[in-house]
């Protein structure tokens, strides 16, 4: 039991896809069990469950088994199962209502003066006379045999979400760290262009003015102006903040899809600010580029559980 607890504490802690395929067939004696499932993406958790009627009553415990091995997508669950024990049906016999069919044809022979000639072979085709009864089933054994099954699907199902969730996380990673090259960039580049709008606009008063005096105290008011509407610090900060936030949750693991896609928002959005801040030819396409990272980085993180 402890050994299953640990497994299922490390599967939580994992990065999943939405979309993986499990299979088990479970064989003991004369019965045997199939359980299929397959998943993909859903905001939610979607559990669509087609068994046999005579499993319908372990569909919540299914259920609930299910929930230790996933948190969103829509899943289809199949099971089958077949039983070829021979004593699997009874015939029971109905003596009292044997005996009320036997008094009124007795009576009925009496009224009508008839005789009384109903054979065991006759009586027995009666209505409810004779009738074919299934088993009881012992429910606990039964359950037992099904949460094997159930539990070796879910397993085999997490394995191959797991598998693709290792995948999509390295190449988040790595679209992640493309995205920092592209905040670094912008980075460095803020104090060269306000060095170069000072310079351009030096260079635009001599050429008006000719050889008259500069007003250093005017073109620096001029240029902390400019400086202040460009500035996209507080944005690179808070870029900067939720691409490391991001890495952090893919290497920490667990079903994190939710978060990351509300961070892929704020992340457009800084990205959004700095491009609409900006003169600079340079810094537009870095922010460019950042947006269409971003939005690469949405589309994967779609996929994850």
């Amino acid at each position: 039991m402890h050994e299953v607890y640990n497994k299922r504490k490390k599967i939580m802690t994992m990065i999943k896809s939405m979309t993986g395929f499990g299979r088990c067939e479970v064989a003991e004696g004369a019965r045997k069990i199939t359980v299929e499932m397959k998943s993909v993406n859903h905001r939610y958790l979607d559990v669509n469950i087609k068994m046999p009627k005579k499993l319908n009553f372990f569909e919540t415990a299914i259920r609930a088994e299910l929930k230790n091995y996933i948190q969103r997508g829509k899943v289809d669950l199949f099971i089958t199962y077949e039983d070829m024990t021979e004593s699997n049906l009874c015939v029971k016999y109905n003596r009292e209502l044997a005996a009320e069919y036997m008094k009124y044809l007795w009576q009925m022979s009496e009224d009508f003066s008839l005789d009384n000639d109903v054979r065991v072979s006759t009586l027995s085709r009666f209505p409810e006379v004779l009738t074919m009864e299934e088993q009881t089933v012992d429910e606990e054994e039964l359950w037992q045999f099904l949460e094997k099954a159930v539990r070796g699907a879910a397993q085999s199902f997490v394995e191959t979400r797991i598998k693709e969730g290792e995948n999509i996380r390295d190449d988040l990673l790595a679209k992640l760290n493309v995205m920092l090259a592209g905040v670094e960039f912008i980075e460095h580049r803020a104090p060269q262009i306000i060095a170069e709008y000072k310079q351009k606009l030096k260079d635009k008063v001599k050429e008006l003015l000719d050889d008259t005096q500069i007003d250093e105290a005017r073109l620096l008011t001029e240029v902390t102006i400019f400086a202040d509407k460009v500035c996209v610090d507080e944005e690179l900060v808070r870029l900067r903040s939720h691409i490391t936030t991001m890495k952090g949750d893919l290497t920490e693991g667990g079903s994190i899809g939710r978060k990351l896609d509300f961070l892929a928002q704020e992340m457009n959005r800084e990205a959004n600010t700095i491009l609409s801040k900006t003169t600079d030819l340079e810094t537009s396409n870095r922010a460019i580029e950042l947006k269409t990272e971003i939005e690469k980085v949405r589309e994967q993180i779609q996929n994850i559980e």
